[in-house]
């Protein structure tokens, strides 16, 4: 069949308003997350060129040498995350490895990462959750290390979560710290000003960077963890309230709080932290698994002793994480890290009702933070491939 010049120029014609029309349409923070993660995260084992480590399947490992690369008895635990001591039997947890979809994960190699490290300061700022990981790491490399007192706190901290705003551990033969700061909301937090109506117990400044923030200068990687403490429970319901300036917000909700912190942040980012010599994750929302109730509510997890068969679609990002995404886009200085998909079928992770003796509220099950080993040490294996994988002229880079 022959076609003239008119029809094949009416055929492009509605061609290319077809595509005009697509491509006007705003992307939803779905498909900037990936996308970010696509443009920000290459890999050239993949068939593709480029590996999003974050997107893949938990497989069965019946011999959890990969997952155990340390145990119970790292003396960097908290006793919270101690599952197995606090009464745990059922150790399958231990026995799933994470398997990215065309690519596989660098086998973490801590001596490697410490030699790596040698005279550099490795920084983990946010809440509980950050520290979970912090104390991962912590576990992780000291299997390189022969002398175990070489590490020590250098201030003589004894970790506890239910203690300190800040740990510094040493590598004393690499001279490295692996650094924890507290700051579950980044910014600063205070009782209220004189005059203020009964209810409000504290003030939320969300123009104000937190004090400890002059501490995160001139660290070599420095990661971000926040995201646990930002819900109506932890905050409104608690008397917590936003201040802007010198002004009391009593109506701002708890996701534009966050969206104003996260922008004081980027400005803090931006204005003091050298693309050359630090690098900078974030990471994204951690999910709980609370069944018939929440924290304070008696939700439960205990009966969770298998992840979910079936790794679905991601479906609609947390609002935390779509606020964190749209913060970070465009910081080419600023890498995600994407925990959320990966963690969520990991129902059976959690500490639950085997939590450490003489806590107060003995009966109130943890499904928020995670047993160590466990989880957590999945989100440092990505750290460890998206360092190795680093194209920035960092001091990082040897």
């Amino acid at each position: 069949m022959a076609y003239t010049i008119p029809s094949l120029f009416s055929v492009f014609s509605i061609l290319f308003i077809l595509y005009l029309t697509l491509s006007s349409r705003p992307r939803s923070s779905s498909a900037l997350r990936l996308a970010y993660l696509s443009n920000n995260f290459a890999n050239n084992t993949s068939s593709t060129g480029f590996c999003d480590y974050s997107s893949g399947n938990w497989v069965w490992d019946s011999t959890s040498s990969y997952l155990r690369s340390y145990s119970e008895a790292c003396p960097f635990l908290d006793p919270g995350f101690q599952c197995q001591r606090n009464g745990r039997n059922n150790t399958r947890y231990l026995n799933w490895r994470w398997q990215p979809s065309g690519c596989n994960l660098p086998k973490f190699n801590a001596r490697e990462m410490l030699e790596r490290s040698r005279n550099k300061r490795i920084a983990f700022v946010g809440d509980s959750i950050g520290r979970n990981q912090w104390e991962s790491l912590l576990c992780m490399l000291a299997g390189g290390v022969k002398n175990q007192s070489s590490i020590y706190e250098l201030h003589g901290l004894p970790i506890s979560k239910h203690t300190g705003a800040f740990f510094h551990m040493k590598f004393d033969e690499f001279n490295l710290t692996v650094e924890y700061y507290r700051s579950p909301y980044l910014v600063l937090i205070q009782p209220p000003p004189a005059g203020c109506e009964k209810k409000v117990r504290k003030v939320i400044h969300v123009d104000m960077m937190q004090w400890q923030s002059k501490h995160w200068l001139n660290t070599d990687v420095l990661i971000f963890q926040v995201g646990r403490w930002w819900s109506s429970e932890k905050i409104m319901k608690k008397g917590h309230y936003f201040q802007e300036g010198d002004v009391i917000n009593m109506t701002m909700d708890v996701k534009e709080g966050f969206r104003r912190s996260l922008q004081t942040w980027k400005r803090w980012a931006l204005s003091n932290l050298k693309p050359e010599k630090t690098l900078v994750f974030f990471g994204s929302y951690s999910p709980s698994h609370f069944r018939n109730g929440t924290w304070e509510t008696g939700g439960s997890c205990k009966q969770n002793t298998e992840p979910d068969a079936d790794l679905k679609a991601p479906g609609e990002e947390p609002w935390n994480n779509q606020v964190i995404t749209e913060t970070i886009e465009g910081m080419r200085m600023v890498k995600l890290l994407n925990i959320t998909y990966l963690s969520k079928p990991r129902k059976d992770g959690h500490p639950s009702s085997h939590r450490e003796p003489g806590i107060q509220s003995e009966d109130i099950e943890d499904c928020s933070h995670w047993c160590l080993p466990g989880v957590p040490d999945t989100w440092n294996e990505l750290l460890y491939a998206y360092i190795l994988n680093n194209d920035h002229k960092t001091s990082w880079r040897r």
